[in-house]
């Protein structure tokens, strides 16, 4: 029984040796107790006497340590879990909030014309072409001006040179009329007087 108890405190104390290191040599009471339980027992034959109450009273001590220990893991997972919710939904509003971004965006972006969507590149492409045929289109209409008015110009001119030439076919055709008209008088006036 002695030799079972021993090896039980043995490995105990290394496992909680262990522990202790991996506690980052944090100084815990279990280590003090263990400290403490060593140097108060008796040597006999090469091996420690333990006092049963001080063991018992060390074991309770371990069991209620490793109780806080476990409290505090838990009580991390859980501060660990709500983290972790927290984490997942602050990416859910960043990915939200980036969303309503790209969309605030597009819609500054974006300009209506004639009812219908267009980027700010595309509107210009547009409102440019407009004015390239707007000032095609003028320049459409000011060759056929000139060209109009040269042809208007060019009637008028021939038109005055025909009223000119109508003018003179007036005057010799009236001149001739009279003329024959006279000619014609003087046969009359002939043949009257015979």
């Amino acid at each position: 029984m002695n030799k079972a108890l021993f090896f039980t405190l043995l490995f105990l104390t290394s496992v909680m040796n262990l522990k202790a290191q991996d506690y980052q040599a944090e100084e815990t009471p279990i280590n003090d107790a263990f400290t403490k339980l060593i140097e108060d027992s008796n040597d006999y034959q090469g091996y420690k006497v333990v006092d049963y109450t001080d063991l018992i009273t060390l074991k309770k001590n371990t069991l209620n340590f490793i109780g806080i220990l476990k409290n505090e893991i838990t009580t991390q997972k859980n501060s660990l879990n709500q983290q972790q919710e927290e984490s997942a939904k602050l990416k859910a509003d960043l990915e939200e909030t980036q969303k309503q971004l790209e969309d605030v965006t597009a819609q500054k972006d974006a300009i209506t014309f004639l009812g219908m969507p267009f980027s700010k590149g595309s509107y210009m492409a547009l409102m440019w072409g407009i004015v390239a045929a707007l000032i095609i289109a003028l320049l459409f209409f000011i060759f056929r001006y000139k060209k109009g008015h040269s042809d208007t110009s060019e009637a008028r001119n021939k038109l005055s040179t025909t009223e000119k030439e109508f003018e003179l076919y007036r005057a010799k055709a009236l001149e001739k009329e009279q003329r024959l008209g006279r000619l014609l008088q003087d046969e009359r006036n002939k043949s009257s007087d015979r």
